[in-house]
């Protein structure tokens, strides 16, 4: 340090050449590079301006620096930190993950003063229109710290997946006249819980719900969701009649899923009505022999349908590989006229199960009943007269 310290720098306006000549050949460039201290930052930077202290501005310089550095690491976080992108159209595959994360629902009513009802056949969930329907959230080891449950709509058709489910126009504004306008467009809603936040993805433009997974209780099997849903299958501006599947997902803090549950959803005025009507639908339109296939149904309305002698005596009976005749399903209105057609379908089929010799003898059984007199009883004939006449 005494070198360079008695070592003035000639304070000219001279060329570089000129300069590295004054200080001489033993004091070079790489000398004096040498010569800084590396460990100690103070050091190096009184080594690096020997003249004295530093000016205010090098030290505000130096400040602003280091705050624009925090700054942009703050803003620009590390990928390993940063959450997933989210799907364009989310899957809606079932996938319970090492945790075998499954719902349950437990009313399972067709009553028509049912206010939710959950159809196993149909995996679908009907419910009214903002009333609360419990689904219990069962995993058989215990989600990291910080989990959070999701629920999320979307469109069951490949032709209106790509839509995002909202509430519709007339929901919206009533919202936003008794709640304010804080989620008003969220179609679902989670009951019991303040720290339930509705989020909506920046870039995909879907709503979703989310609410930090709970432990169960003592005695209990598993943690209780409670779903609203804000708008009617119905609601033109809406769904508008258009199917909807809810998706709900166990995630981590940072958005990784870890198991995925997906159950159809039917918003009505009596869900109790609408479960049976198609379970009972969907049992007459899957009718299957005993060989386990399909087959087509034929439905035929009594009162827009009438078939002559001559058509149904030219229509050939149709048989199948295995001989087996094809069955038609025939909707009748009014009870009093399916009673009849079932006597007329019941004797058609006893006639079909007796012999050739056993109708002979049934119908001379029958017609000799009808010519003998009751007993005790004389034949009235035309031309005979009774006694009182």
């Amino acid at each position: 340090m005494s070198d360079l310290g008695s070592a003035a720098l000639p304070m000219s306006q001279g060329t570089f050449e000129q300069l590295w000549c004054d200080i001489g050949s033993d004091m070079g460039f790489n000398h004096l590079i040498a010569e800084l201290p590396r460990a100690d930052s103070d050091a190096w930077l009184t080594a690096a301006l020997p003249n004295g202290t530093f000016t205010e501005s090098f030290e505000l310089e130096l400040a602003e620096i280091a705050e624009s550095a925090a700054l942009s690491a703050e803003i620009s976080p590390s990928s390993d930190s940063m959450p997933p992108p989210a799907a364009v159209v989310p899957s809606t595959n079932d996938y319970p993950g090492e945790y075998a994360f499954r719902l349950r629902f437990n009313q399972s009513s067709t009553a028509k003063s049912a206010i939710s009802t959950y159809s196993t056949q149909l995996n679908k969930l009907y419910c009214q229109l903002a009333k609360t329907c419990p689904v219990d959230v069962m995993v058989e080891k215990e989600p990291p710290q910080g989990a959070v449950l999701r629920a999320m709509a979307i469109y069951k058709k490949p032709e209106h997946v790509s839509e995002v489910v909202l509430r519709c126009p007339h929901h919206q504004n009533i919202a936003e006249n008794n709640e304010g306008v804080a989620h008003r467009s969220h179609l679902i809603r989670v009951e019991g819980s303040q720290r339930a936040q509705y989020l909506e993805d920046s870039r995909t433009k879907r709503q979703s719900v989310a609410v930090p997974y709970e432990s169960p209780q003592l005695g209990s099997e598993g943690t209780t969701v409670l779903l609203n849903y804000m708008c009617n299958s119905s609601c033109m501006g809406g769904m508008n009649r258009r199917p909807i599947l809810t998706i709900m997902t166990l995630e981590t803090h940072d958005g990784q899923v870890l198991g995925r549950r997906c159950f159809e959803v039917r918003v009505c005025a009596c869900p109790g009505r609408d479960r049976k009507t198609e379970e009972e639908n969907l049992g007459k339109n899957t009718v299957k022999t005993a060989s386990g296939t399909k087959r087509k149904s034929s439905f035929v309305d009594l009162k827009s349908t009438t078939l002559n002698a001559e058509s149904s005596s030219s229509k050939k009976i149709k048989m199948d590989s295995s001989g087996e005749e094809e069955i038609f399903i025939l909707h009748v209105r009014g009870k009093d006229r399916y009673n009849m057609l079932k006597k007329i379908n019941d004797s058609l089929e006893l006639m079909d199960a007796m012999t050739a010799a056993e109708k002979d003898k049934y119908k001379q059984k029958c017609a000799s009943k009808s010519v003998q007199p009751i007993p005790g009883k004389r034949l009235l004939l035309r031309d005979d007269k009774t006694d009182t006449d």
